[in-house]
This record gives structure tokens, sequence and C-alpha cells, in this order.
């Protein structure tokens, strides 16, 4: 079976399933989304980690930050392949890096933007005998997990990689998935977001780099040609 042939039917099988098993398990406001942000709420309703520095500066600006000059890195890349001959074999790769980067967040950004779904924070009802959750609140502007975003859009190395250098796909792949799952579990400690809603994101951001993988995979396999030669090149 031909690469491609193989990996859309794995990557389908994936989205399918990962689609289900979100929908089913991973509802927003569900009872797993609950359970796991039931440590985080106190017995009024309050989330005590709210305004906690390691989350709210650290976790939520810094961190933010330092990717974001990273994702500007590949930026700088591409545009100094224009100049320096050097960098011209990186430029597709670096500069469709920061195209996935900047579309998919802002699909998710998109998203977040009309959402009907409230941030946890700003749903919990105070009562005599503790809080409930109040789910009937519309345009909460908090589905998907915007911050999360930023992490899991590193992912896009794993597509841009995948056939050129397998050890830099999984490092861009496995560092997307713990940088984004970490930045959206520490939102959920806030209060700012449930699981779901960084679970829902990164499968949003999946989805996005396989569609345009695809519609790019010859562009890959010539990117992969040029690099070769211009390696074999320098060498000579």
């Amino acid at each position: 079976m031909h690469d491609k042939q193989r990996f859309m039917l794995y990557q389908g099988c994936f989205l399918i399933i990962s689609f289900c098993l979100l929908l089913v398990c991973f509802p927003v406001g569900g009872s797993l989304d609950l359970a796991l942000i039931h440590p985080w709420v106190s017995s009024s309703g309050k989330f005590l980690l709210r305004d906690n520095w390691y989350l709210a500066e650290l976790n939520h600006r810094y961190v933010k930050e330092l990717i974001i000059l990273v994702y500007a890195s590949f930026l700088i890349i591409w545009l100094g392949s224009f100049k320096f001959e050097k960098l011209k074999p990186l430029r597709w790769n670096y500069g469709y890096f920061f195209f996935l980067v900047i579309l998919s967040t802002s699909i998710i950004g998109l998203l977040k933007s009309h959402s009907a779904h409230a941030c946890p924070w700003n749903i919990t009802i105070p009562t005599t005998q503790g809080f409930f959750w109040d789910f009937s609140a519309t345009q909460g502007h908090c589905f998907p997990g915007g911050h999360a975003s930023t992490g899991f859009a590193l992912m896009a190395g794993f597509f841009v990689f995948r056939r050129s250098d397998k050890k830099r796909a999984y490092f861009f792949l496995i560092s997307g998935f713990i940088l984004g799952f970490a930045m959206g579990w520490g939102q959920m400690m806030r209060g700012a977001h449930f699981l779901s809603h960084n679970l829902w994101t990164a499968w949003i951001i999946w989805l996005v780099n396989v569609s345009f993988y695809l519609l790019n995979y010859k562009r890959f396999g010539l990117s992969q040609i040029t690099n070769t030669s211009a390696q074999t090149s320098q060498q000579q």
C-alpha cells in the first residue's frame, strides 16, 4: 500500500474513533469534566487557584510567549530563505510550519469567539448548601481552549518532518502534545476551561493538519528531494 493511502487509512480511522470517544466520554460539562475539575473548586464554587502566579502568569503568559517566540523563529527562517542561499532548502518546511500554526490557532480562536460554552468559573452558582453548575449561559466564548492551542499547534512539525526526519517529527509531536495538555491542564486548575475544551482543541488541530498535509503531500515529496540534493551539493 502506498504511503499516502496508508496514511489516509490510519488517520481516517484515528480521527473517527477519537471523535466518537470524545463525543461519548467527554461532552462539554459532562460527568468526567465535572469529576476532573472538582479538586480545584471550593465548596462554595470558587476556584482558589484562579490568580495563582504559577498558573496565571508563568503558564498563561510566559510559557505562551516563549512558544510564540519559537514560532516567530520559523517565520524568520522562512524570510531568511529568500536572502540566504543556505536557508533556501528550508523555505517550504518552515513556511508551511508557520502557516499551519497560524491557521490552526486562528481556527480555534474563531470557534472560541462564537462559542456558546461559558468558562467554568463563570457558571458556578453559590447556594446555602454549596453551589451548582449553571449550563444555561450562552455566548460564553470559552470553547475550545485557546491557550492550549498554542502548545498543540507545535504538532504541525510532525507532518512537516514525517518523511524527511522521523526523530524531529516525533519530537514535535510529543512536545506539542505535552505542552498543549500541560497548558490546558493549568487553565483547568484555574477554572478557565474544562478538560474537554482542551481535548477537542487537540482534535481540531490534528484534523486541520491531516487535511492540509494530504493536500500538500506531493509538495512534501518534492521538498525532500530538493533538500537531499542541496545537502549532496554542499558535501561535494
